[in-house]
């Protein structure tokens, strides 16, 4: 990535392509594809693109093999032709076989057990991205959307989640030495531990009590996405499928992130404009350079306290640090965004 932007830097400073790319020893055609790249996604554009297959030939989708095995569990003695006609029964016609996202997996949690004020989550995918503003992701801007609350642990910190780690242990010492002889096999050890944890295995830490006797549901109802709104700003614009944002003819890469997001602006100097989302200002505009300055990153690593027993969720990922500079800068000074 940064043999990419150094090779674009010099590109927008006026040398010549032809010469670039004898210099980086790459064919025109691969410079042109970069700068491309760069144009259409900024600097998420020159970030090492996945190698592997969008599908496998061979490979089920995940929910199809997760109705396989429940049948099976349900019919232990049928064949696979039984089992394969009972799907095609229960299954709509008009259902296709692609894997669900990650966010419908989590949709189904909420809607069960209510929205917890945090989440604490590591940096990985896909609870972090490493090259989105701020390293968010389409789910973490979507939990935000929902009123859930961030929290990162900080980068090779995982003591900071350490009832999260511990359960994993514990899971992996009960339920893979020896793992089953098969996928039936092991998701039945998967279902033991989760019963004896949670209802017969008592807890030091919770005083010798059982996860079951203390856990009770959220009280905050999943009620999907609320419409945005910025009463206090001159503009709403919504964020392009790019990750641009589009004001007065001028496009500024946000964040793909972003990507259908109405977020406010409103012009705080001359050519400067505050671009904020939901309760959080993300940095400012430039329209004469069009260029987004980011402030301060608003879900960095803190400090973070374990999460109540109560709720039975876990909080808490990375994040670069970001600040204003050049012109922004330049021309706002000392400014404060939190009083606009």
């Amino acid at each position: 990535m940064d043999e990419r932007m150094r090779f674009v830097i010099r590109l927008k400073d006026g040398e010549s392509m032809a010469a670039l790319c004898r210099e980086f020893g790459i064919s025109r055609k691969a410079g042109y594809k970069i700068f491309e790249r760069y144009e259409e996604c900024g600097l998420e554009g020159l970030t090492d693109r996945a190698r592997r297959p969008h599908r496998y030939a061979n490979q089920l989708p995940a929910q199809i093999e997760a109705a396989i095995v429940a049948a099976k569990r349900e019919k232990p003695h049928w064949g696979a032709r039984k089992i394969r006609e009972r799907l095609l029964r229960r299954l709509p016609s008009e259902v296709k076989i692609p894997a669900r996202s990650t966010i419908t997996a989590f949709e189904r949690l909420f809607k069960e057990k209510g929205l917890p004020q945090a989440i604490r989550s590591d940096n990985g995918v896909p609870f972090a991205s490493p090259n989105g503003l701020f390293n968010l992701s389409r789910l973490s801007v979507w939990w935000l959307r929902l009123g859930i609350t961030i929290e990162r642990i900080k980068p090779g910190h995982p003591q900071q989640n350490g009832r999260h780690e511990r359960m994993h242990l514990t899971l992996k010492k009960e339920t893979t030495r020896a793992a089953g002889a098969n996928l039936l096999q092991q998701q039945a050890k998967f279902d033991a531990f989760l019963e004896e944890f949670n209802n017969e295995r008592p807890h030091e830490a919770l005083d010798m009590k059982c996860p079951a006797e203390l856990y009770s549901s959220s009280c905050r109802p999943y009620q999907g996405l609320q419409e945005l709104s910025s009463p206090f700003h001159d503009k709403t614009v919504v964020v392009t499928n790019c990750g641009r944002l589009c004001l007065y003819r001028k496009k500024i890469n946000l964040s793909t992130c972003l990507a259908g997001q109405a977020v406010g602006v409103k012009e705080v100097d001359d050519g400067i404009w505050l671009v904020r989302f939901m309760d959080y200002d993300l940095g400012y505009v430039d329209l004469e350079e069009k260029t987004l300055q980011p402030l301060p990153n608003p879900f960095g690593p803190k400090l973070l306290p374990m999460c109540p027993v109560r709720t039975g969720w876990g909080r808490s990922g990375s994040s670069t640090h970001m600040g204003r500079s050049g012109r922004a800068r330049r021309r706002m000074g000392r400014r404060s965004s939190r009083g606009i």
